[in-house]
């Protein structure tokens, strides 16, 4: 298997003959989702799938470029409005027509999801106002210039507003979950299915498979066993350790993508005092992630190379910042940090913690490739310099809620996560995941550590009214720089993923992680 690896997105394929295929297909998944809800919970595992039920304004290929999706023209006519066109003649599954009330509709009502883990408010934030013009035209005043509107748009899905009282019960229960994408919804059920059909009126041609079942299976063993049982035809998150031994195997394809996905510690900075942190003999102690110095030596005693090339087993990029080479907004000036011991252990006595302190770092066991060993193997590494690390791990649908936390913060101290970004290029991951948590503005709503920084919001407000591609792509680099230099988080590695199919089917990777019949090719 290939060791080493580029940014550069890449395929491995390996077809061995020819095999017949049913109309339906059943794709096994590492990650339940959470809510079939599609403006509840902001993350892959959802949106891969609710993507399937809905369309969004505009769409994502496979590399995250924008395309016509319900609108089939755009554009500014104005420094501070944009024109939409839509696609005339969509129809929702339930045969009523598609108008721009529905559009209307869907963006008012992503801010205002009750209990909402990490919200879509932060892709809405910048629009002030939706004029509709006629059924079939919109136009939308943004607060300022705002280039990022067409990217924003491609995030949201559209929902009906024939269901204007429907709670997220109501979607994952059925009777909301009215789209106008490619397949519809048939059944979800918690731990054990979803069921689509085909929606064969879709606008975009007839979906190739009639009938697509996801399963949720989060042993990484019982996913592959299902695979090689033919129980499934497609799996996402093959795990590295399988990489090898499935690639001798004649009944297997293997495909494989680097993602834009980073994964990463959030650092509980702004609290007094942080819930999982205390003294040596236990006791309640002043919160010492306040201190930029202390964040730099957790930083600096993580060692990147071991995490890629013995937890990961040489299927991941390190990082230092939050997206990888090659996508827009990324930093040059930026380099993967040292991995310094030493040096950790003489910032910590610095900042007056020569003898360390006690904390626990928690994260999922079940929602990114080999979550749990991550955290143990970063537990370790902050021991060895003075930091008693322990480790506490649980299921992602028991984890979000709590690491999201209250207005106070989270309810975490070092928290492992990870963030793959919607808009494929910078602004995502900085505006949710850094910018000082604003409620009103959807800004920093996955804010977890509750870093802020003046300078840092300050450039990237910049840069998100920044009409000049050239200037923006810079200033969304500095504005990296400001939240790297001040370790408003710690990233650790960009995720490789690998998807396994049966002989017959190849499965084509997206830079956004998602999983989809639509990307699985019949050889």
């Amino acid at each position: 298997m290939l060791k080493t690896l580029s940014t550069a997105s890449f395929a491995v394929a390996m077809v061995i003959g020819a095999t017949a295929y049913a109309e339906d297909i059943t794709i096994a998944v590492a990650s339940e989702v959470t809510a079939m809800d599609p403006h509840y919970h902001n993350t892959g595992n959802n949106n891969q799938i609710v993507g399937l039920i809905y369309d969004r304004m505009l769409h994502q290929d496979s590399n995250q470029q924008l395309g016509p999706g319900l609108a089939v023209e755009w554009g500014p006519i104005a420094d501070d409005v944009w024109e939409f066109k839509l696609r005339e003649g969509v129809t929702f599954h339930d045969g009523s027509a598609l108008t721009a009330e529905d559009i209307v509709f869907s963006y008012e009502r992503v801010p205002n999801v009750p209990n909402s883990p990490s919200s879509f408010a932060t892709y809405t934030a910048g629009i002030a106002e939706i004029t509709v013009v006629d059924d079939y035209t919109l136009q939308f005043k943004t607060n300022g210039p705002y280039p990022l509107l067409p990217i924003d748009l491609s995030t949201i899905q559209i929902v009906s507003s024939e269901n204007p009282d429907a709670t997220t019960e109501d979607y994952n229960a059925g009777p909301a979950s009215v789209g106008t994408g490619p397949y519809k919804f048939v059944s979800y059920t918690p731990g054990e299915s979803i069921i689509l059909e085909a929606n064969a009126d879709y606008w975009g041609g007839a979906p190739e498979f009639d009938t697509v079942t996801y399963r949720p299976i989060s042993s990484d063993a019982a996913r592959v066993a299902a695979l090689l049982a033919g129980d499934v035809d497609v799996i996402s998150g093959v795990p590295t350790s399988d990489i090898a031994t499935l690639e001798g195997n004649p009944d297997i394809v293997l495909s494989q993508g680097v993602s834009n996905r980073v994964i990463y510690l959030h650092v509980d900075s702004r609290r007094v005092y942080s819930p999982y942190i205390t003294d040596n003999d236990g006791n309640q102690m002043f919160n010492p992630l306040q201190d930029v110095n202390v964040r730099k030596a957790i930083s600096m005693a993580i060692d990147r190379d071991t995490i890629v090339e013995e937890v990961m087993e040489g299927i991941a990029i390190p990082a230092g910042q939050v997206l990888p080479e090659g996508f827009f907004g990324v930093s040059e000036n930026i380099e993967v940090p040292e991995y310094d011991p030493e040096g950790a252990r003489e910032l910590l006595a610095e900042a007056g913690y020569p003898d360390g302190f006690r904390l626990t770092i928690h994260g999922p066991n079940d929602r990114y490739i080999n979550d749990e060993q991550i955290a143990q193997a970063i537990a370790q590494m902050l021991t060895r310099v003075g930091i008693q690390t322990e480790v506490e791990t649980m299921p992602r649908s028991v984890y979000f809620g709590r690491a999201s936390g209250d207005d106070e913060g989270s309810e975490f101290s070092l928290m492992l996560v990870g963030w793959g970004s919607g808009t494929g290029e910078a602004s995502s991951p900085l505006r949710a995941l850094l910018h000082t948590r604003d409620d009103d503005s959807g800004l920093g709503r996955t804010n977890r550590g509750r870093y802020s920084s003046a300078p840092f919001d300050a450039t990237l407000q910049l840069a998100l009214n920044t009409v000049d591609d050239d200037m923006r792509q810079a200033l969304l680099a500095r504005a990296t720089e400001i939240a790297m230099r001040e370790v408003g988080l710690i990233p650790t590695h960009f995720q490789v993923n690998t998807w396994g199919s049966r002989v017959g089917l190849r499965y084509m990777p997206r830079t956004d992680e998602y999983t989809r019949p639509t990307n699985v090719v019949i050889e």
